[in-house]
């Protein structure tokens, strides 16, 4: 575990994996300026209006991608094979962006997107600090999440089926849900992941990350629309 490698190597592992981070979160921005340019963000946006059911189907897609992914990034025989399970993750995660992302630019306020990345950055950065300064374990959180995120997922599911919005208190909760994965994925960056899973550790960070800035768009989205 990095908690028991020479101090030196644990700092290179903490430092490997927010590199990873910031080179992942970059990567995805890129992809999604050139979705948007390139026309094809505009071609999913018209799939995604192909059938009642077919937002469900690409869900589907998503988290098949998502667990194959993680997989991938897990590997313990292949650093190329853990860089395509990231790769991978990021291409899924700019592809579910899209919608929210063209409602964001041709419904809302031109601050809105920003604001969501501010807003991201700044629990990010907290609820980080809180969690390597204080280095107390939070792999308590892990059941947790996990529970309510397959809760969510059935919400998530059910709105698809039967037409209901959502509303902003399920992108509240959400939120906490993105808050608390980010202190259980930190609380194992110290405690529970070996000094070389970097990869990994940072694709678990990027998707809670992720998850945070699209139910805070979302929040700012429907709040925009209410003035």
């Amino acid at each position: 575990m990095a908690s028991e490698a020479p101090a030196e190597q644990r700092a290179q592992f903490i430092r490997r994996t927010y590199l990873h981070l910031a080179a992942a979160i970059l990567f995805f921005t890129a992809l999604e300026v050139a979705l948007f340019k390139s026309g094809v963000a505009d071609s999913i946006i018209n799939l995604l209006r192909g059938g009642k059911y077919m937002p469900l189907v690409v869900l589907g897609l998503f988290i098949g991608v998502s667990w194959v992914a993680n997989w991938w990034a897990r590997s313990d025989t292949s650093p190329a094979l853990q860089y395509a399970g990231l790769t991978l993750y990021i291409i899924a995660d700019a592809i579910i962006f899209v919608p929210l992302l063209w409602i964001a630019q041709n419904f809302s306020g031109p601050s809105v997107l920003p604001m969501a990345a501010l807003f991201t950055l700044l629990l990010f950065g907290g609820l980080t600090l809180s969690a390597l300064m204080t280095r107390k374990n939070f792999s308590f959180l892990g059941p947790i999440v996990s529970i309510a995120s397959l809760i969510a997922l059935g919400v998530a599911v059910a709105s698809m089926i039967f037409g209901f919005n959502l509303g902003i208190l399920f992108s509240a909760v959400m939120v906490a849900i993105a808050a608390a994965s980010i202190l259980h994925t930190t609380s194992n960056i110290i405690h529970e992941y070996r000094p070389d899973q970097h990869v990994a550790a940072s694709l678990a960070l990027f998707a809670a990350v992720a998850l945070m800035f699209y139910y805070i768009l979302r929040i700012l989205i429907e709040l925009s629309g209410r003035r």
